[in-house]
């Protein structure tokens, strides 16, 4: 995984691994994302990011019909401002 901008602010860290042993949902991925970094602003900011599995924007589909195979990168890139 890794974070953007203020998702990387909130996490404190750029990126983190997760250990899987087959496909996970998106939904999955976020839940272990905000454990991984508790008692921060993480879980409010992933709700308004946008996110990447792959290179492919996961826009407006449900994060738990979402696969994200093992090996796959997942961005959390939140709204940015400016041009």
């Amino acid at each position: 995984m890794h974070y953007w901008a203020s998702a990387r602010a909130a996490a404190g860290v750029g990126a983190d691994e997760l250990a899987v042993d087959g496909p996970i949902t998106l939904t999955e991925v976020v839940r272990r994302a905000v454990a991984l970094h508790p008692g921060t602003r993480l879980p409010e900011v992933l709700q308004v990011c946008s996110t990447l599995v792959g290179d492919r924007p996961v826009a407006s589909a449900d994060p738990g019909s979402v696969v994200v195979e093992p090996g796959s990168t997942v961005e959390f890139l939140p709204p940015f401002a400016g041009g």
